[in-house]
């Protein structure tokens, strides 16, 4: 049965991707008549477009679902194959059916498919699991050597059974346990009559017998995997880099060490500060200017040595909210400040005073989103007392986070709330997506509407 699945999933993938596109295409369609966006297309003229995305779909090979990925690694695939569709949509058959390309029909499309086939693929996701959970679709695996980490992953096999992995149990020299089957010897001698398709092999396993095993498995055809130790099962993915016939581990590489990856983050900041500085910052800075002046002598702009990407310092734009004093740089404002102005209070409220950092977005000392960049006093303080706290300098600040949204934003009134905020910038640096960066920016402005607290 393990087998047969394997063969024909691909192929029931496929079909059903077909319709729920198809069915996908037909909302967006009534979708955008119906807020005037397109006028519309025949049903017929859906199913190229349908074959469109299988075909798309295929290439990527997106029926491939790892057994031990999580939905956000589903989301994050389909991201990358509705981009290939917007695409060859636009190049193939736009052209073909209006006088000119339109963009924002495009880009609509392109939207709705994410969303709609999103939650089907996510559905399909969660219908695998649920078929492997129940012994279905599984792959037989044993672990060679017990040492060290083993029994973890063993524990993992037992409580994940969504996972679809049967573990047989262990073999090594040392151990003594129910699910022990024999020392490392007998591996060689029962393997073949356990119709294994995993191996895994502890990292303290001699050489010359990981060798071994390894080649035991190329002639068998079985997929071996090293269980790393202790020291390199940390809270992050591992990757590699291959020098020459040499392969070392990276240890702490992040996902925006990508060159694509900081590409399209760098690509997205500077195409939205653009337009915001364009469309709402050309009138925004002149209006609030005005405002300030009439209230209180000094500058427009309050100009804030910040500390920024690999601790570097840069001038950080607020719109002045303070009467001018000497302690801006080292005491945090707080509820009722005297040194507060009557603008620079509803400025701090509807965060307005932050809305100048979109300049220091185009410089590219920030992005939109990222860790909040904090005053240089405040970093000398936070390191000495919070392990780590400089990693959360590893990329750009963001003019909005994941600790903001989470509600750790505005004045920091004691040691949890700090540590809280680095392990939420943790947290971000080492997931980072452009989904998620997505998902930042709506409850960003959820957060502005409905929830002012913590804001003056």
């Amino acid at each position: 049965m393990k087998r047969r699945f394997d063969k024909y999933f691909p192929w029931l993938f496929m079909a059903s991707d077909f319709i729920a596109s198809w069915i996908a295409l037909l909302l967006c369609n009534l979708l955008l008549q119906e807020f005037g966006i397109f006028s519309g297309v025949s049903l017929e003229a859906l199913f190229p477009l349908s074959v469109l995305w299988v075909l798309i779909a295929s290439l990527r090979k997106d029926f491939r679902i790892g057994r031990t990925d999580e939905y956000n690694q589903t989301l994050r695939h389909l991201l990358g194959t509705v981009l290939w569709f917007v695409g060859a949509t636009a190049v193939l058959w736009i052209p073909f059916n209006t006088p000119q390309l339109q963009v924002i029909p495009v880009l609509a499309l392109g939207f709705g498919m994410l969303l709609l086939m999103g939650s089907y693929r996510v559905g399909v996701h969660m219908v695998l699991r649920s078929y492997r959970s129940l012994g279905n679709n599984y792959r037989n695996a044993v672990i060679v050597g017990k040492g060290g980490t083993s029994p973890k992953l063993a524990d993992v096999f037992r409580i994940r059974k969504d996972f679809g992995i049967n573990f047989l149990g262990y073999f090594d020299n040392l151990s003594d346990c129910k699910q022990t089957r024999g020392d490392i010897h007998d591996f060689f001698e029962q393997a073949p009559q356990l119709d294994l398709d995993l191996i895994y092999i502890h990292e303290q396993l001699e050489p010359s017998l990981v060798r071994r095993v390894i080649d035991f498995a190329d002639e068998h055809y079985i997929k071996v995997k090293m269980i790393p130790g202790g020291s390199l099962q940390l809270e992050k993915n591992l990757s590699f880099s291959r020098y020459g016939d040499f392969f070392v581990i990276n240890v702490n590489e992040i996902p925006l060490d990508n060159a694509f990856n900081s590409f399209a983050k760098r690509a997205f900041d500077i195409v939205f500060a653009s337009l915001v500085i364009v469309f709402i910052l050309s009138w925004l800075i002149p209006l609030v200017g005005i405002l300030i002046k009439l209230e209180s002598r000094g500058p427009i702009f309050f100009i804030q040595k910040r500390n920024g990407v690999n601790n570097q310092v840069f001038n950080c734009l607020k719109f002045r909210s303070m009467t001018p004093n000497d302690y801006a740089d080292t005491v945090q404002a707080v509820k009722g400040d005297p040194r507060v102005t009557r603008i620079g209070s509803f400025l701090r409220t509807t965060s307005l005073d932050e809305m100048p950092q979109f300049i220091n977005v185009l410089l590219g000392d920030m992005s939109i989103v990222g860790p909040r960049p904090h005053t240089i006093p405040m970093n000398q303080t936070f390191k000495k007392q919070i392990d780590r706290y400089n990693s959360r300098h590893k990329i750009r600040p963001g003019i909005t986070g994941l600790a903001q949204v989470r509600g750790y934003r505005g004045e920091i009134e004691n040691p949890h709330q700090i540590r809280s905020r680095v392990r939420l910038d943790s947290f971000y640096i080492n997931n980072w997506s452009f989904l998620l960066d997505m998902g930042i920016m709506i409850k960003t402005v959820h957060e502005l509407l409905f929830n002012r607290e913590n804001a003056y």
